[in-house]
């Protein structure tokens, strides 16, 4: 499945530190980029933590086929500046898409709003996207594919 993502997806979104430990941000303990008063690592402006799997980039799934992006960017973009969205084509992609977003705080909005939304009769399955997960799809099926390879050479 290739969408035309860059390997290992996309990286977060300038100013916003995602690695823990780092030492306070601007506004001291607690400020954009820094550390709680606990250590633990502080996202934003917004002083929320995120779950780590939380990031700009939404892997939706179920869409209509005749879905177009224009469309796809009205419904997404009520809850933030959307960078790309890219919409899979081919038949193991059609219904899906990965909107990309500005701001990682935007991504979760939207997946908080828009999952199970109801899109021309079609519940939207929304999920963050994951570089690791979307590579071990890829290797499991070359297994698969050398193994049927393997099976009628020698069966």
């Amino acid at each position: 499945m290739d969408f035309g993502l860059p390997p290992g997806g996309i990286g977060p979104s300038p100013g916003i530190n995602m690695t823990p430990g780092g030492p306070p941000g601007p506004g001291g303990p607690g400020g954009p980029g820094g550390q709680g008063g606990d250590g633990a690592p502080v996202y934003g402006r917004r002083n929320v933590r995120l779950a780590p799997e939380v990031n700009r980039i939404l892997y939706v799934r179920n869409l209509p086929y005749k879905i177009s992006a224009d469309e796809l960017y009205d419904i997404f973009g009520k809850y933030g500046s959307i960078r790309q969205v890219r919409r899979g084509n081919g038949p193991e992609t059609r219904g899906t898409c990965f909107v990309v977003y500005d701001d990682i705080y935007d991504a979760k909005n939207a997946m908080d709003h828009l999952s199970g939304f109801n899109v021309a009769g079609r519940y939207l399955v929304l999920l963050y996207y994951n570089p690791f997960k979307m590579q071990q799809k890829v290797d499991a099926k070359v297994k698969r594919e050398d193994i049927e390879r393997l099976k009628k050479k020698f069966l």
